[in-house]
């Protein structure tokens, strides 16, 4: 008998609202809830597909254990036995020798990451990784210089604007990053629709491009140039701050100074936005009342993303559209995030890596350094690496040098529902339940933060029973650090209360778990909210109060002074690198660029291990070209080309696009399946990995945020050297 419940989505931002049909324990059918209080009746094609992805045959049921080339099951107790004992001995020798990286899936779960730092904790390491670093760390690493928190993230008051400047950003396809802004191609419809403006500034004509008023075709990776001529041509027409933004901002004379030198004639033939067009969209943003300024991971990961978005919040704030109706809003989560990161050190305690010194952002490290970190001896090499919720091999900068890293480890941990590509390589992989298999909360990003454009709470039981010996990963990080002989936290009181906690609920569930309904509970009553059970109640979920702008400025900013620290040593002195920045652009224009993007039916590299979206046609990833810069070369649509960055070449077909600004090349990211068996459908797609053409080492991070480039990257495009190998890792 077919039952239908209400859940949510849980692998973006959005988390649209989701009614599913359940028959005999399985998912048969996934629709949007009309009825839901924010996201009414919107999801998006893969997530009304997500549930072929969690009953793949390929899911993994029971932990596997490596032996020699191959896998083989074996019991909890039997991997928690022999990962405990390789971590203690470790751990007795130094404990930084064990790291974790920390994936994207982690993030869209409440409980998910706050055990797998609980577990780090324990174990005393400071060798933390996050797919941050990989595309958006540049946004908390400037927040906590200059607003004196890294969650604090001023949105687009998108209900309410009347001229929207996106860079770098398509949310038609990605959505928005941070924020939950449901049914994105409405929202940014209804700003059209009520007489206001879209403008979007980026070297595709995106989805986004494509329903906006004006398209600036910039030239990748020169989003610096375009920043610093638009605050050139601000302060021109508007030489003082805002009279009502001005007595919450320190460092006003700096910005002045640093704006001076760039007038929009000097970077016109770096961006390949001329003088004209950019003073005219500088003179509406500031002639328009309700206006703002956004950028996202197109700015972020194109190596000078610190500095962007710096100067995009001093843009904001000078012109006086932070913090007011229709400009960038501060929103207000279930507690105050800020205070409590301040009260504790969550988020903001400094801390730098033993290779290169780089800095931690959220109390992670840089991921362009992971191989590093792994390669270089002395104490606080990594020895043991524990990967929860993400797939490193595929997703992070010069894939193939990490790859080899990882064979060097003594011990390689991944914690998952597949056996993926870093999987392959692992000592153990243990089975995670899906989004769908656990109960939750809407993740902390919107929760925490109050990013939400229809702020509201919900709450979900499982869907459906996990399969096999699958466990979540809050009681699979607290069997983890009693096999490491650790404590959760590094609290033995935390650790015999969860251990009680879990034998009680165990019992009853006929299997191993915590009460995670319970622990979810806990969260809402610290935050002052309705318990579990009443947001259950709430089927459709609860609307909260809407976000009211002017609540920030003077009340909220997290800095010692109580003020915006535009002139942020950190920033400053990162500064000091713009001239040498710059003269080199002047010097590359005429090389091509090659960026990522993505196509609307992958998330990330999550969804390619869906039967029915790999149709003939979308088997693998094309090489975008300009058909231009095709007759240039003397290449045809179809041709097999080699693409070759300073650290690999890719073997794959072009695809001719007028949508591209000429001198750039575009090439989604998420393939590369082939070394990965465990997919039994990725694995047949013949895709390569774009990130193999990425650098890593400190040379390619951004010193401020720790940010890789993987945007922006310098290319040569030749007719292939020889016939192509669909089977291997680089795709030659």
């Amino acid at each position: 008998m077919t039952e239908t419940t209400t859940t949510f989505c849980r692998i973006c931002e959005a988390l649209c609202g989701l009614e599913v049909d359940v028959d005999g324990g399985r998912i048969v059918d996934v629709r949007p809830d009309a009825s839901h209080v924010a996201t009414q009746g919107f999801a998006c094609i893969k997530g009304l597909n997500q549930h072929r992805m969690y009953a793949s045959p390929d899911r993994l049921r029971r932990p596997l254990r490596r032996d020699g080339r191959s896998f083989r099951e074996v019991s909890w107790q039997e991997a928690l036995t022999d990962i405990g004992k390789r971590v203690r001995r470790i751990r007795r020798r130094d404990p930084d020798g064990v790291a974790m990286y920390v994936g994207t899936a982690a993030g869209f779960s409440m409980l998910h990451p706050v055990f797998a730092q609980g577990f780090m904790k324990g174990i005393g390491s400071r060798s933390i990784f996050s797919t941050a670093t990989q595309d958006c760390a540049n946004k908390f690493a400037v927040a906590t210089h200059i607003y004196g928190f890294p969650f604090i993230q001023p949105m687009p008051d998108i209900e309410r604007t009347r001229l929207l400047i996106v860079v770098g950003a398509n949310p038609v396809v990605s959505k928005w990053s941070f924020g939950q802004v449901p049914h994105p191609l409405r929202k940014l419809r209804a700003i059209r629709e009520r007489g206001g403006r879209i403008v979007v500034v980026d070297p595709r004509r995106t989805e986004t491009a494509k329903l906006a008023d004006d398209w600036l075709p910039i030239r990748a990776g020169s989003d610096l140039a375009f920043y610093l001529s638009f605050l050139h041509e601000l302060l021109r027409l508007q030489p003082d701050p805002d009279p009502g933004t001005a007595p919450h901002l320190a460092g006003i004379e700096t910005v002045r100074d640093l704006a001076k030198g760039w007038p929009a004639e000097r970077t016109a033939a770096v961006t390949g936005i001329d003088a004209m067009s950019l003073r005219a969209l500088v003179r509406a943003f500031v002639e328009t009342d309700a206006a703002a300024l956004y950028s996202s991971t197109g700015v972020n990961m194109g190596g000078q993303g610190a500095l962007c978005f710096w100067l995009q919040e001093a843009i904001n704030a000078w012109a006086g559209k932070l913090d007011r109706p229709g400009g960038v809003v501060v929103g207000q989560g279930i507690i105050d995030f800020a205070a409590f990161g301040q009260r504790t050190g969550m988020f903001v305690q400094p801390q730098h890596s033993r290779f290169a010194g780089l800095p931690t952002v959220n109390d992670a490290l840089p991921g362009g350094i992971l191989a590093d970190e792994i390669l270089t001896p002395g104490k606080g090499q990594i020895r043991a690496l524990f990967v929860t919720g993400g797939n490193p091999l595929l997703t992070m900068a010069d894939s193939e040098r990490l790859r080899r890293a990882f064979r060097q480890l003594d011990l390689l941990v991944t914690v998952d529902i597949y056996r993926n590509e870093t999987g392959e390589l692992a000592d153990y992989i243990l089975p995670a339940t899906s989004p769908y298999e656990r109960p939750d909360l809407p993740f902390a990003f919107p929760l925490l933060m109050g990013m939400q454009t229809a702020p509201y709470l919900q709450a979900t039981r499982a869907v459906v029973p996990p399969p096999g010996e699958a466990r979540d990963e809050a009681t699979i990080y607290l069997d983890l650090a009693r096999a490491c002989g650790v404590s959760l936290f590094g609290s033995r009181i935390a650790q015999a209360a969860l251990e009680a906690m879990a034998a009680v609920a165990s019992r009853r569930a006929g299997r191993r778990t915590l009460p995670l309904e319970t622990l979810l509970s806990g969260v809402l009553l610290a935050a002052r909210q309705p318990s579990f059970g009443q947001l259950l109640r709430q089927r459709h979920g609860l609307r909260r109060q809407e976000e009211v702008a002017g609540t920030f400025l003077g009340q909220r900013i997290a800095t010692r002074s109580g003020k915006i620290e535009l002139a942020a040593p950190e920033m400053v002195d990162r500064a000091r690198s713009i001239e040498r920045w710059f003269a080199q652009e002047q010097r590359r224009i005429g090389e091509l660029r090659l960026i990522t993007r993505r196509h609307p039916k992958t998330h990330n590299s999550w969804t390619h291990n869906i039967e029915a979206f790999m149709t003939d046609r979308f088997r693998e990833n094309h090489l975008y070209m300009h058909p231009e810069d095709a007759a240039r070369l003397g290449l045809v649509d179809g041709q097999t080309v080699d693409v070759t960055s300073a650290t690999a070449t890719v073997r794959l077909p072009v695809e001719l696009d007028t949508d591209l600004r000429p001198g750039t090349v575009a090439l989604p990211h998420g393939w590369g399946h082939q070394v990965a068996p465990g997919l039994r459908v990725a694995s047949r797609t013949a895709g390569v990995n774009v990130n193999l053409l990425a650098g890593s080492g400190a040379a390619n991070v951004e010193p401020v945020s720790g940010m890789s480039r993987l945007t922006a990257i310098p290319v040569q495009v030749r007719p292939a050297a020889g016939p192509r190998n669909t089977a291997s890792w680089s795709g030659i």
